[in-house]
């Protein structure tokens, strides 16, 4: 029997409580359309599915001709199917983890720390930091998806400090100042005045932050209700995240961070020591295989606010910079490329028309992990032996330079998302 390089999986979906509930979730949709026989509780969270071969989320192979059960497994016996210049860079190892997230409620402020940094805390602090590398990872947007992500232009945030008193108070006079003054500096000075304003606000006493938290929700709240426009401190956001996160530091970050707003399609990147966090809507999510998460807020988790501070990358930077464009393939107009500045992960947006009936899934040099977001076909491969049935929220395994024939079913095309390593 020849060799079976192409396979579908059925991948672990974690119900953490920020998840969107029952079908509302893209996650829930996903698994209720490539899966007729689950259960989709409509009380219940669906934040993620993972694809990949994460230990806490092994994908498992939906092909009973294989004896390995999960692709973890199948891979550790099989690291030729990674393609050998992956298969050498990343030790036998499957070296991004790809992702579907459905946010109903704010993640945790966070930022990650680069390879460097990562093995110092490993070494350091293994219960709070599991493993020694760094964690880059990119989201795609798939419904209008909001977030934060990195600092500011330093006018922004001087002119919060100016509009918002509780804010100020919290900073101190003379931190809000040399910031203010800064803005005519050097870009080193503008960084050095932002590290101590943010330090000042995440190391303030419990009570203190507490208080001019409250004072500032009730000032808000006030002005929402006698019809003023509280856009000049962000008083929507601020409300949202409150109900969300009572009495939590995260809330005043969202005077020091940019709001990014991304359109089905838009990304964002988010490279080593970039303060982000995402508030709402449902994503594609590749990603370093790592669990490395230093906090800064909107969780009840451990907050490192010593290594946190130290390590953020304090370059203010307009919103519109972190929005990350792909670009068409010169060889596929189907393909559009996103690829990091990062070796682990590039992701590719498969849009196929619909006067297109056949379509080929090219071979590349690397393993690569397929999600069919919408539109329905029947694939066959060499490597495969018989057909697979296609269909919204499928997921198939491709080995390193094999190719899959698409034969589309569906009257508007399809669209689909493919996570690979590109070096």
């Amino acid at each position: 029997m020849a060799e079976l390089r192409v396979f579908p999986l059925s991948c672990v979906v974690q119900k953490y409580a920020w998840g969107k509930i029952g079908l509302d979730s893209e996650v829930a949709k996903l698994l209720a359309s490539s899966d007729p026989l689950a259960q989709i509780d409509p009380d219940k969270p669906y934040a993620e599915l993972w694809m990949g071969t994460h230990p806490r989320g092994d994908a498992v192979i939906l092909d009973n001709r294989i004896p390995q059960k999960t692709l973890g497994q199948w891979i550790a016996d099989n690291p030729g199917c990674l393609g050998s210049k992956v298969k050498e860079t990343f030790q036998g190892q499957l070296p991004f983890l790809f992702k579907v997230l459905s946010v109903n409620t704010a993640l945790s402020i966070q930022a990650h720390p680069n390879k460097e940094l990562a093995g110092k805390l490993h070494a350091q602090f293994p219960e709070h930091y599991p493993d020694a590398n760094h964690k880059p990872e990119m989201a795609i947007a798939l419904t209008p998806f909001q977030g934060m992500c990195g600092f500011r232009p330093v006018e922004e945030i001087v002119a919060f400090l100016q509009k918002v008193p509780e804010f100020r108070a919290l900073i101190g006079n003379v931190a809000a100042e040399q910031l203010e003054r800064s803005v005519c500096n050097d870009p080193r000075g503008v960084s050095a005045a932002l590290r101590i304003c943010f330090t000042r606000m995440m190391k303030s006493e419990k009570k203190v932050f507490v208080d001019q938290l409250n004072m500032l929700v009730k000032r808000i709240s006030q002005e929402v209700a006698a019809g003023k426009d509280t856009t000049g401190s962000s008083g929507k956001l601020l409300l949202q995240l409150h109900s969300q996160f009572p009495g939590d530091i995260g809330c005043f970050a969202i005077y020091f961070l940019n709001l990014v707003m991304l359109q089905p399609g838009e990304s964002m990147f988010l490279g080593a020591n970039e303060p982000h966090a995402y508030l709402y809507g449902d994503c594609i999510e590749c990603m370093a295989c790592s669990d490395n998460t230093v906090r800064a807020g909107l969780t009840p988790k451990f907050i490192d606010v010593l290594t946190l501070c130290e390590m953020l990358n304090y370059t203010p930077a307009p919103s519109s910079s972190k929005v990350f464009a792909p670009m068409q393939s010169r060889l596929d107009p189907c393909v559009y490329l996103y690829d990091p500045p990062v070796p682990d992960f590039t992701v590719m947006k498969i849009e196929i028309p619909s006067s297109i009936k056949l379509y080929l899934i090219s071979a590349i040099d690397s393993a690569s992990i397929l999600l069919v977001i919408q539109g329905t076909a029947v694939g066959t491969s060499t490597a495969a032996i018989s057909e697979m049935t296609l269909r919204r929220g499928s997921v198939l395994f491709i080995s390193a330079n094999e190719s899959v024939s698409l034969h589309l079913s569906s009257l508007d095309g399809m669209l689909l998302f493919r996570a690979c390593c590109l070096l």
